[in-house]
Formats: structure tokens, sequence, C-alpha cells
């Protein structure tokens, strides 16, 4: 049998030169699949969403066109196209039209808002409020911020945070809320840092001749939660925190922010479930926006059960005070007593957060109340004097006798 064996090829053998070619020949085709198959890959696919109430897809950019589908508020769009101040959509059901193109917002917006209710999810809830109207859902407290998620009116909302801004803002700008009163005995010194706290503004004299500095009307938001677990803020002025009628008509003007079930009391002539009377501990501020504190009076409303009403059996005003309210209970000779608490500022300072305006104590004390039967009694590590502004109390009060004529 004949053995086959492969001969050398000598150096500069045109056989030689030609394996050369088909080797290079099979590199640059595969090069060149290679980027002809990047062509074809799909792109990412780009999306949007909904934030108007709703709005219906029509089928072309015209003055005369047909309606191929209807999107509500939050619904997800698949952008097909790009037009002129249009978007050719898709939904999630395979229904292609036309929108206009400020009627939705981005992915990047909408992962704000998702990162914005993650970051909240457990934030403590220091009230519950329902709505006057249908709102909008805002990133940041302003009427001019990005909005999205759309609340029906009378829906209820957990209220987290309170905010002030300008209503009308210049841009890039974020006014301060108004700064409190000075009380009694506090502390009025200057910051050390241009990072510290911001102190009280003192008044300025207007030159003769000079034109008025404009008016700076602020607005008050609140960071709210809805039952869908959407998170953004809402303007304060149309939600109402709730509050039973029974207590709410004792509010004297006074605006309630928070009202807080402390005990039950049982009377067998009460018309509320159970005979089972509710007290409650409120946190009250005056009816105006922009205030550098959350409230400036407690009232705790009891049950009497002789009378069968309710009565005051605790109030303090005067202070600025914070939210949210805490509870928890103290041993008392026969069982345990509901205790509150709350902070409050030691000093008119406080600081602003420049991303959402929310004012915050700079040297806050933590107060704590107990209720035992009717009487509220202070307890806690904190039992120093209570700071309170009562400048027209007290100019009443230190008012010298009228003498009498003879």
């Amino acid at each position: 049998m004949a053995v086959l064996t492969q001969l050398p090829i000598p150096p500069g053998s045109p056989v030689r030169h030609f394996k050369t070619w088909i080797v290079c020949l099979l590199l640059v085709g595969f090069l060149g699949f290679a980027t002809g198959c990047s062509r074809f890959q799909p792109k990412p696919k780009e999306y949007v969403y909904l934030w108007l109430r709703q709005v219906y897809l029509r089928d072309r950019v015209a003055a005369v066109s047909t309606r191929v589908a209807e999107v509500t508020n939050g619904q997800r769009l698949e952008v097909v196209e790009h037009g002129r101040r249009f978007l050719k959509v898709k939904t999630e059901k395979g229904e292609i039209g036309w929108l206009p193109e400020r009627s939705v917002i981005d992915s990047a917006t909408y992962d704000a808002f998702a990162k914005l209710a993650d970051a909240n999810k457990d934030s403590a809830v220091v009230a519950t409020a329902t709505l006057r109207d249908d709102l909008y859902l805002h990133l940041t407290p302003g009427r001019d911020t990005d909005r999205f998620y759309l609340v029906a009116g009378n829906s209820k909302v957990q209220l987290m945070q309170r905010a002030s801004v300008s209503k009308n803002p210049p841009p890039g700008t974020l006014p301060a809320p108004k700064t409190a009163t000075p009380q009694a005995g506090a502390s009025t010194a200057k910051p050390a840092s241009k990072s510290a706290p911001r102190p009280a503004a003192a008044p300025t004299e207007q030159l003769p001749g000079e034109p008025a500095p404009p008016t700076v009307v602020m607005e008050d938001w609140w960071l709210i939660r809805d039952a869908k677990g959407h998170v953004g803020w809402l303007l304060g002025n149309r939600l109402d925190v709730d509050a039973p009628d029974d207590i709410a008509q004792y509010a004297e003007g006074q605006r309630i922010v928070g009202a807080y079930v402390i005990a039950k009391v049982n009377d067998p002539e009460s018309t509320a479930a159970d005979h089972m009377a509710l007290e409650y501990v409120t946190a009250l501020s005056p009816p105006q926006s922009g205030l550098p504190f959350d409230f400036d009076q407690i009232r705790v409303f009891t049950w009497n059960v002789k009378r069968h009403r309710y009565e005051t059996a605790f109030r303090l005003r005067g202070i600025q005070g914070y939210l949210p309210m805490r509870f928890s209970t103290q041993a008392v000779p026969g069982g345990t007593a509901p205790v509150f608490s709350f902070q409050i500022a030691s000093s008119p300072n406080v600081t602003i957060d420049p991303a959402t305006g929310v004012a915050r104590p700079a040297n806050p004390r933590t107060l704590s109340f107990a209720l035992r039967d009717t009487i509220v009694r202070r307890v806690g590590p904190d039992l120093a004097p209570i700071p309170v502004n009562r400048s027209g109390e007290e100019k009443d009060s230190k008012k010298p006798a009228a003498k009498k004529r003879r």
C-alpha cells in the first residue's frame, strides 16, 4: 500500500501565497459580518408615561384625525416615532397612535418618582387628610415642578412632611419660610459659619425713594402617600387634616394639623361605637402658610363621663413644635398611662433643606407628657422651662391697675 506524505512547500511558492490570501480574506469577511450584525441588533425600547388625566391617541397629526385609543394617567407607552411636538406611541395592547409630547414624562422622571417612594417607604406618618379636589403629585414642592400621578378628590392620604416654598420663586432659587419671632429667654447668637443654621432675620429699614421689595407669597406643601403607595408633594391648602367634628368645633380659628387618639373612656350614654368615647391630643397652628414650625399649640381633649361631652384638660401655647407626634406608655400604680411627646425649638434658629424647603429646628428639645385620668403631667428627662411666646398675654397682664379718681 502506498503511503501519501505531504511534501513541504518551499518559501516563495505560489501555493504559500495563495493560503495567506485565503486567511486574510476569511478574517476580513468575519469582521465585516460581525459589524453588519451589530447594525441589525434591536435598539433599546424607549418608554414614556402619561401624566395628564386622559388623552386620545390619533391616527395622524392633522386637523382632521381619528381616535385610535384612550390612554389614562400613569399609563406606560412605548415610543415608536418622534415627530415635531408629537410622539407616535404604542400601548401594551398594541394600539398605535399620536399624542402631544408635552402630555408625557420620560423614564428618568418616572424613575425619580419611584426613587422618592422607595426613600419614604418607612417614613413616619404624622397625620391623615382628605383631598378637596383632584390633585397631581409633584416630584418636589412647587407649582412648576414635575408632576405625574393624579390623586382623586375625597381620597385619603397619609402626610409625612411639610415644606414651605414661594408661590412664584425666581428661577433657580428657593426662598426660606418666615422666621419666628424671638422667644422669651431664647439665645440669639449668630451662627459661626455659612453652614450653620439660619437665625431669625431682623426687619430692614426702607430708605426714602427706594422701591418696596417684592412681596413673597409662601405656600405649604405636604409629602404624602396615597392608597396605591404613590409618593409625592401636594399643595397644602387643597387638603383637610382628618379630625372628628366633636373636637374640630373647638379649633377657635386655628388650623388642626394633627388629631391623635390617646385614650378611651367607657360611657354607657355615649353614642360612640361600643360606648367607648375617644380622647384626643391635637396639634394646632395659625391659619397661614410659610411658618418655620408645624404647630404652635397643643390641646388635650378628655371626655367628661358625667356631662357626656369633651373638655379641655391641657393646653400649651406659644411654642415652635414639629411633627411627628410620638406615643408610648408609662407604668403607674394600677396599670399604665399614655404618654405623648414631640419636638420644639429651643431657639429661633432653623435649618432649611435647599432641595425641598423643609424647616427643622437647629437645637431641638423633646417634651413628654403623660395623661392620668383627666390630668396631664410633664414627664421625661427634659423638665426644664419651656420657652413660649406670649407677648400679647404678658402685655395685658402687666398693665397697671386703673387708679380711682377722687
